[in-house]
């Protein structure tokens, strides 16, 4: 037997309470129509007691419903109730008992029919069936939600004559609020009041959902218990289906509490799931027949219909608006290559995609922000969390500091969330942000003792007997995402996504044909190279022996020493040339460069070069480095080379060589006292064929920097400058450990 506790309550097995309401009967036939289940009270109607009637075929019943139908007409009308859809509740037409007319119900529970027998007689004065449908279009002549709602109410007390008619509406969260009201002028309004979803638990809104209509007509009287044959504990009769099921004692005495004496409930259905109920309550007993409840249930159905359709058209105005915005995010993707520019760095921003007060995104390894945002710190610590705890791409909450207690600091922006991922693997995401609003609920009664231990002689527990009004604050709570706003946000990243596969489609492509055409430049480079050499030999040849004769006048003399100076210079820069295109492309075995050696040996080639200078180069400390050792031969040679070069005007040139360890990586200093350089040309000097503009004087083709810089990317490594005009320059490169490249 189940014994509601208050840790069990939320469980209790209301679908098979083992009783019904007592103003009516119950039967219950198996497959092969003999009576399995029978209610204790169907003596008062049969004269017969249960145990006499259980175990007996379903033909017995055709002598106490006094009718001039053939034999077994009740198993005709199970079969006519039979379908290929399945078995539909069924209500033939009213059976006379005793000389007064019942209503036969006929369903389904599991293997069993259920026949349930309840009086025609009603206390409704008016015929719902013939007023219902002039009813229904005086309440759906507003387009307005609420209108809707208010005139609903008005009418449906107007039809059943009960003391107040509610519109009980559900929040997400299960606890219900009175939306629309109606009452007798004693009573005290209910309109506005919440109460907590333990009043009406989840496994009774499942039932209100399969139930359309449910009858309370007098919680006083005494529910009649299910006999059976089988053994109880092992099958309880399933009341699932059924108009009689009696209530459970927590709700009657909880109807007992508020002074309530009949109810009446219609179910409200948006999308298969409740909406809410239209509420009845009457203070004294009050019966609706099986067919004036089946006419309200078209009022709800109806109802619900409405509802739907302004629920759908609000969505859809919603969707519409957000729809914009992700289509003017969209275009700004299409025309602009960077991804993050074209979300943030327009006048409409990511920021706009949904109604939120602020925006972060981590995007390629950057974090982009907009609007009212916690701090970068905190913004790490919760894409941390996300990437730990979330599951599915896109979540939403309104209590962000109950789920993770970090955000209670930013409150005040950062009480919503809505996050989506964009990568796992890479960890980008959006994550939008709603500051905390601070809200005041009232509550029918204190929520927070919706049951009070009492004797046992009631199970242990009762519903709470205070309904007074109880107000309370709501904190750390925002404005609630609604489903547009996640529908929205996953467009969005699906269009994301696509710009991120264009832009890298668009790379793929933009490399293969830089590829080629590096390919074809090399080749051209060489060829031309080559090509260019033998008409330079013949230049340099025939100046040198025009220069031999003694006879040629000294201007001409002096225009073909310029002729042989232009040749060299060119014969330079197309070996130049030739190395730049070359260099990168070795493919030869990197490995540990004895640096000692390298450095000795070209500072003796530079001494010997500029054998009347009186520079100094000091090599102070040395460290190797990996690489492959001609590149890093080039390296050293241009940028010690360059040091001597540029510094040949001061009094006393020196170039100091230093390297240091940084662990990862091994980094050498090259420092000159010569020119220096400007420092609006530093960015420029490592460009092809580009020079500082103050270095006419000295030879040079402004090839050696680039050279430098295209070796060192390709040893993942890089090279910058210090400098500072007529105090000389400092470049630096930096290699990395073998392990590391």
């Amino acid at each position: 037997m189940f014994v509601p506790t208050l840790e069990n309550c939320s469980r209790e097995p209301i679908h098979i309470p083992g009783q019904i309401q007592d103003h009516g009967f119950l039967i219950a036939l198996d497959g092969t129509f003999r009576i399995t289940y029978c209610s204790e009270n169907v003596v008062q109607f049969f004269g017969i007691t249960a145990n006499e009637l259980l175990n007996k075929p379903a033909g017995m019943l055709d002598s106490y419903l006094r009718r001039t139908e053939p034999p077994n007409f009740v198993i005709q009308l199970i079969k006519l109730a039979q379908s290929d859809q399945g078995f539909e509740p069924f209500n033939p037409y009213p059976l006379t008992i005793n000389g007064l007319p019942f209503n036969l119900i006929i369903s389904r529970s599991e293997q069993f029919y259920l026949l349930e027998f309840e009086p025609e007689f009603s206390d409704l004065k008016a015929d719902l069936q013939r007023v219902v449908g002039r009813s229904l279009s005086e309440m759906l002549s507003d387009i307005h939600p609420a209108s809707i709602l208010n005139k609903s109410v008005t009418k449906i007390k107007e039809i059943i004559g009960y003391d107040r008619v509610m519109i009980y509406k559900f929040h997400a969260d299960g606890h219900g609020e009175v939306v629309a009201e109606v009452k007798n002028d004693n009573l005290e309004p209910f309109l506005g009041l919440h109460y907590p979803a333990t009043d009406i638990p989840k496994q009774a809104r499942e039932l209100y959902k399969k139930n359309l209509t449910r009858l309370i007509g007098n919680v006083f009287s005494t529910p009649s218990p299910i006999l059976t044959m089988l053994e109880a504990d092992k099958a309880p009769l399933d009341l699932t289906n059924s108009a009689l099921r009696a209530v459970s004692p927590i709700h009657i005495q909880y109807l007992k509490n508020m002074g309530v004496a009949s109810s009446f409930s219609i179910s409200l259905v948006h999308e298969d799931e409740l909406w809410g109920l239209i509420a009845c309550h009457n203070y004294t007993p009050r019966f609706i027949n099986f067919k004036e409840r089946d006419a309200a249930k078209l009022i709800g159905q109806v109802l619900s219909s409405a509802l739907s359709f302004r629920i759908l058209e609000q969505d859809e105005q919603n969707a519409a608006r957000f729809k914009v915005s992700t289509d003017l995010l969209t275009r700004q993707l299409i025309r602009e290559n960077n991804i993050a520019g074209a979300l943030f760095n327009h006048e409409y921003s990511l920021l706009d995609a949904v109604d939120a007060t602020g925006v972060v995104m981590f995007f390629d390894n950057e974090v982009h922000t907009k609007g009212s945002v916690p701090s970068e710190d905190f913004l790490f610590k919760l894409v941390n969390w996300l990437d730990e705890n979330m599951e599915p791409d896109i979540y939403a909450t309104q209590k962000l500091s109950e789920i993770y207690g970090d955000a209670l600091e930013y409150k005040e922006i950062a009480s919503g969330m809505l996050a989506c991922r964009l990568s796992r693997e890479l960890r980008e995401y959006m994550i939008w942000f709603r500051p905390e609003v601070i809200s005041t609920v009232n509550w029918a009664g204190n929520p927070d003792k919706a049951v009070e231990v009492t004797g046992p002689n009631l199970s242990t527990i009762s519903p709470r007997k205070s309904f007074e009004v109880w107000s309370s604050e709501v904190h750390l709570t925002a404005v609630p995402w609604i489903n547009e706003e996640l529908q929205s946000v996953l467009k969005l990243k699906e269009e994301i996504r696509f710009a991120i596969s264009r832009k890298a489609t668009e790379l793929r492509i933009l490399n293969e044909k830089l590829k080629e055409a590096y390919d074809e430049l090399d080749a051209f480079s060489y060829t031309i190279s080559h090509d260019l050499k033998n008409p330079l030999s013949s230049i340099k040849s025939y100046s040198q022996i025009l220069l031999r004769n003694t006879t040629m006048e000294p201007k001409a003399q002096h225009m073909v020493t310029r002729i042989l100076s232009g040749a060299e210079k060119m014969q330079s820069m197309i070996q130049n040339v030739l190395s730049y295109s070359r260099a990168g492309q070795l493919q030869s075995e990197y490995k540990l460069v004895n640096m000692k050696s390298l450095l000795s040996e070209l500072k003796q080639e530079l001494l010997v070069s500029y054998n009347d200078s009186k520079v100094e180069i000091n090599i102070n400390g040395v460290q190797d480095v990996y690489g492959e050792e001609t590149m890093v031969m080039q390296v050293f040679s241009n940028l010690i080379g360059n040091a001597v070069k540029y510094s040949q005007q001061a009094s006393k040139p020196v170039v100091n060589i230093n390297a240091v360890d940084h662990g990862n990586e091994v980094e050498y200093a090259i420092q000159d006292n010569g020119i220096g350089i400007d420092p609006s040309e530093q960015d420029k000097i490592f460009d092809l064929f580009t020079r500082a503009s103050d270095v006419k004087d000295f030879e040079g083709t402004g090839v050696g920097l680039s050279i430098v810089k295209k070796i060192m990317n390709k040893h993942h490594g890089k090279v910058w400058v210090d400098s500072k005009i007529n105090m000389g320059s400092t470049f630096f490169v930096r290699f990395k450990k073998p392990e590391l490249v």
